[in-house]
């Protein structure tokens, strides 16, 4: 694998949010593969170590920048499957969950929670990537009050 780099440094940096997931990945070079198969990801940087092992790596994924890099155990860098699991999900806002979804499911996801039309207002599901990290996928599907969300809320709790 040789180091990859399609955006300037400053490309790079202009794709960034305030804040941007950097995932551990226990097998990086196959976790790219699955988000550009699952996700459409692009490769924007790929720094390999001389093992092979990705020292570095910045995907682009529907227009927001994902970090990722290979675990390392000894450096306390751990990925969820290491830990047992993951409290943390990673939203990501699409244009056509079902598709989305589908194609994530395809591509070695697996489900967490189906689909469905939630009370906020999206269309919503979650699935869990082969390297145990958690992926919410949601489409905007209507503008729902606070109020009307708290009533539907009561609803489910009681």
């Amino acid at each position: 694998m040789e180091t990859v780099r399609t955006d300037s440094p400053q490309e790079q940096a202009a794709r960034m949010h305030a804040v941007t997931p950097h995932l551990v990945c226990a097998g990086a070079t196959e976790a790219i593969e699955f988000y550009q198969r699952a996700f459409g990801a692009e490769v924007m940087f790929l720094l390999p170590m001389p093992d092979g092992k990705v020292a570095n790596a910045s995907l682009c994924i529907n227009g927001s920048s994902v970090m990722l890099v290979d675990e390392n155990v000894e450096m306390g860098m751990t990925g969820p499957k290491h830990l047992k699991g993951t409290p943390v999900t990673i939203h990501l806002m699409v244009d056509d969950v079902d598709a989305w979804f589908g194609r994530a499911i395809d591509a070695g996801a697996t489900v967490d929670m189906p689909i469905a039309d939630m009370f906020w207002g999206d269309r919503y599901g979650i699935v869990e990537d082969p390297f145990g990290h958690k992926w919410s996928l949601a489409t905007h599907l209507r503008d729902v009050s606070i109020e009307e969300m708290q009533a539907e809320m009561a609803k489910l709790i009681c």
